[in-house]
């Protein structure tokens, strides 16, 4: 029987994948982040994802994925379709309320541990390199040595991703295969990814025979959403083309005009209606 499956990156099948397995996130997390070996994770506890503000009045937000080690350190884990910067400053607004809210009365501010936001992008958002991984911290704006500890933020955009495009990095390249490779067409599974014991044990939970008709529906509105959202993405993008090409005609004609030139040969060259040029 040939074995289907569901795509990981969908907010129904990644939220199962990562959101209840510890040793699961915990390989992730040790993968994709910047961690030194003395930074490694080995223990984590699972907190609630939805991020409730201290204050009264502030604003509720909900994360994919969220937990802390054993050392205190917090961990933001967001799976997002479509590049935008309303979700970079979402990323942003969550991860320093997570720092925030380790405050407690009384409690000194040298207890406050780092936060570390892994975000993985189904978009190309940062087009003048074919670096694909991005991490960011506080630092010197002259020194790049000289950081503030505390909020340590990745983003990962998965389509520019490629098997080869990373060295010595095994477990960094299984987990984005995972990723971008396993899909509802997908038949077979590449053997090195079922060889790795938590990477197996995701793709058995990709397994289409293992979700009901109502996940099946979910998952399906998910994609079509995602459709949607797209399309309405690339039609802001080409309306917001098409007035900033009118723009220029227009100011374009006004030069000739200011030369001197008649009516018709403007109307002509820039493409305008004789009502727009006068």
């Amino acid at each position: 029987m040939v074995m289907m499956y569901l795509d990981p990156k969908a907010d129904l099948t990644f939220k199962k994948i990562f959101g209840n397995h510890p040793k699961r996130l915990i390989s992730l997390l040790n993968a994709l982040l910047p961690l030194s070996e003395e930074e490694q994770i080995h223990e984590i506890k699972y907190l609630p994802t939805e991020l409730v503000p201290q204050l009264e009045g502030g604003k509720n937000t909900i994360v994919d994925v969220l937990c802390t080690d054993a050392r205190g350190r917090k961990f933001c884990v967001e799976m997002q379709m479509e590049w935008s910067d309303a979700f970079q400053q979402r990323v942003l607004f969550n991860a320093s309320k997570l720092y925030v809210s380790q405050a407690k009365k009384g409690g000194k501010y040298s207890e406050l541990q780092p936060v570390y936001s892994l975000n993985l992008v189904n978009d190309i958002f940062v087009h003048d390199t074919p670096d694909f991984i991005h991490n960011y911290r506080i630092v010197h704006d002259k020194d790049s040595n000289k950081v503030i500890e505390g909020l340590h933020f990745t983003f990962i955009e998965l389509p520019k991703f490629t098997p080869h495009s990373i060295a010595d990095k095994r477990m960094m390249v299984l987990w984005l295969r995972f990723l971008t490779e396993i899909n509802s067409n997908t038949k077979d599974i590449p053997s090195d990814l079922l060889n790795d014991p938590e990477i197996g044990k995701a793709v058995e939970e990709l397994e289409i025979s293992g979700f009901t008709d109502a996940e099946l529906r979910a998952y399906d509105k998910f994609w079509d959403s995602v459709s949607v959202e797209r399309t309405l993405l690339d039609d802001r993008y080409q309306k917001g083309r098409e007035e900033g090409m009118n723009q220029r005609s227009l100011e374009i004609a006004r030069n000739m005009l200011a030369k001197g030139m008649d009516a018709s040969t403007v109307l002509e060259i820039t493409g305008l209606s004789m009502e727009e040029i006068q």
